[in-house]
């Protein structure tokens, strides 16, 4: 569990999942203190049971795009 950071705070390349190690994208600051950092894959696999304990959720998911590549010609 990391330390509990200002919600506005962005989050950045530093900030890593709680549950794997990658890149964090939501930070969910529980309503006793405390906060925990998700990547995607499992801030959806925990946020149905998350959100109740929650006092708040700062989620950047939208920062997740597909990349396409262009061939070059």
């Amino acid at each position: 569990m990391s330390s509990t950071l200002a919600a506005t705070a962005p989050l950045s390349a530093s900030d890593r999942c709680d549950g794997c190690g990658a890149q964090a994208y939501v930070r969910v600051t529980l309503v006793g203190g405390g906060d925990l950092l998700f990547c995607g894959h499992h801030w959806n696999r925990h946020a149905e049971a998350l959100r109740p304990k929650a006092a708040e959720v700062f989620d950047e998911t939208d920062r997740l795009v597909d990349v396409v590549s262009v061939p070059e010609e």
